[in-house]
């Protein structure tokens, strides 16, 4: 936990921006949070339907990765010390672009077992390449590794 304020607080700090945002926008969703471990908290927004939120998704995430940015942003000029980990999901939409991008890094890897050659995927943020690592961990004869640099950093998959 960060110094100075507890996670719950930080937590309910970053729930009353998500709901200002949301009716600001005249979006109709619910804020709910839970805490994942000692030092992170997850803010997930959801709305039924759910199509309406595609406007804080954006197009590969980019919107959520800023509006995660933004709440930790507000968070933390209202905390006097550092903050713990602040997530901000909306719509599952992580949970459905890890699962998506596992199904693609396997194909991948299948791929790469076929042909004996390494392929380097498309530039993609710190998550999406977790994501790609963590799918193909326990992958036979696959090997992976980042490369590059930010923003432009990328996943190699190769034979093992």
């Amino acid at each position: 936990m960060a110094e100075g304020i507890s996670l719950a607080e930080q937590a309910d700090i970053a729930k009353e921006f998500l709901i200002g945002l949301l009716e600001k926008m005249n979006l109709t969703a619910e804020v709910s949070v839970k805490e994942i471990d000692a030092e992170t908290v997850e803010l997930s927004v959801n709305a039924n339907p759910p199509t309406e939120l595609g406007v804080l998704v954006g197009p590969r995430g980019t919107t959520l990765q800023a509006l995660q940015e933004i709440t930790r942003t507000v968070v933390q000029a209202k905390s006097p010390s550092r903050t713990d980990r602040i997530l901000v999901d909306v719509a599952q939409y992580r949970e459905r672009r890890v699962a998506a991008l596992g199904r693609f890094a396997n194909q991948v890897a299948e791929e790469v077992r076929e042909t004996g050659e390494e392929r380097a995927l498309e530039p993609m943020s710190a998550a999406d390449r977790k994501a790609v690592h963590d799918a193909l961990t326990e992958a036979d004869g696959i090997v992976t590794r980042s490369e590059g640099e930010d923003p432009r950093r990328f996943v190699v998959i190769a034979p093992a």
